[in-house]
């Protein structure tokens, strides 16, 4: 008994220390709210994707009419299932906020921390691309199908991962199957990954945005950043309902209302707007092989961020050209994901490989403009 109490008030003591009496640093902006809003993002979607899963078949010919079935005969089903489609576009949204000003002020140099969240970015974009299949519909079905064939580009054993891949010779039943499987386990996998972020988080502490040692100007989490919490948490909620209710199919393709089929090809495939701009990396590169490469590097060079760093400063809050250079880098983001929309033909090809290229140059760019930086002011 005396075990089990002690047990329990260690772990009150842990939610107390984590929580409620959390040192944190005075100066931190409204962008770090971002993470306890990404938090809630992954419970709805946990929620609203288990009950979506209740009633969803994984069948190619169930797997359609069991998604009209959850959106016009069952109870709520068509606020369940916009909710859990657009919470996917809101988790995106403050991903990318995140991941910005992560890199706006330096965040990365928390390496554990940095390596973590993008091994959790991995895996949400994994999550999201299973789970654009399963409606069934004609983009679901092209989609999936270009992006898995891009395996196909790997040398010797290409071909052989994709067939693996499907389960047969094409996208067909097993494919759907698995998928589903792994889409409903991944986010369980995030939620575990989340768990370790946080803990590597409040292992170093906060960031702040002056990039200086804030042990001498900590405050208590609560109630001070607790309120711009729930203030951040109403605008999530408020921006979450107005989609759901006026602009439910905003960000769905018109072509996903059709029951998928193999022998029609829409005119334009092109996957959800939070994929468009490596999709527009993988479109600028003519080699298939070169395409892949550019499209995982896109991602992948968030790993090694942490260590280009040069700089002895901790934010870029005071190095305006590192500034310039990042919302350079923001509009260069913008500008690849309307490429994106567009077709494959002349002038946009060309832009696009223009802006690839400007994208993968920031990453190089940043720390020499740094450094120079560094040595201007020293």
């Amino acid at each position: 008994m005396y075990i089990k109490m002690k047990n329990n008030l260690s772990f009150i003591k842990f939610i107390n220390n984590s929580l409620i009496n959390l040192p944190t640093p005075l100066n931190i902006k409204l962008t770090w709210n971002m993470g306890s809003l990404l938090g809630i993002c992954l419970i709805i979607q946990l929620i609203s994707g288990l009950f979506l899963a209740f009633r969803y078949s994984p069948d190619i010919n169930l797997a359609f009419k069991s998604i009209n079935l959850i959106m016009n005969e069952s109870w709520n089903g068509f606020l369940i299932r916009n909710i859990h489609a657009n919470g996917a576009s809101l988790f995106f949204l403050f991903i990318y906020i995140h991941i910005g000003r992560g890199i706006y002020y330096k965040s990365f140099l928390f390496k554990n921390t940095w390596i973590i969240g993008t091994l959790i970015l991995l895996l949400l974009m994994m999550s999201a691309f299973m789970g654009y299949v399963l409606p069934w519909g004609q983009m679901s079905f092209w989609g999936s199908t270009v992006i898995t064939n891009l395996m196909s580009s790997i040398p010797y054993f290409g071909n052989s991962l994709v067939q693996w891949i499907w389960g047969g010779f094409s996208i067909n039943n097993p494919t759907l199957t698995r998928f589903f499987c792994i889409h409903f386990i991944m986010p369980f996998i995030i939620l575990m990954l989340t768990m370790i972020h946080i803990f590597f988080l409040h292992f170093t502490g906060s960031n702040n945005p002056l990039g200086i040692n804030s042990n001498m100007m900590k405050i208590k989490f609560n109630p001070f950043f607790t309120i711009k919490d729930l203030m951040g948490l109403m605008v999530m909620i408020i921006m979450l309902i107005f989609m759901i209710i006026w602009l439910p199919y905003f960000f769905m393709d018109s072509d996903n209302f059709i029951l998928a089929n193999p022998m029609v090809t829409p005119v334009h495939i092109q996957p959800e707007w939070y994929f468009l701009f490596a999709y527009s990396i993988l479109r600028a590169i003519p080699s298939k092989l070169g395409g892949v490469i550019a499209l995982m590097m896109s991602i992948m060079i968030l790993f090694f961020i942490p260590f280009m760093n040069l700089s002895k400063m901790k934010s870029n809050q005071f190095y305006y050209l590192s500034k310039l250079n990042f919302w350079f880098f923001f509009i260069n983001n913008i500008l690849l994901t309307w490429i994106g929309m567009q077709p494959v033909e002349m002038p946009f090809i060309f832009i696009g490989q223009m802006l690839s290229i400007f994208y993968f140059m920031f990453y190089f760019l940043s720390p020499i403009i740094d450094l120079l930086t560094d040595k201007i002011i020293n």
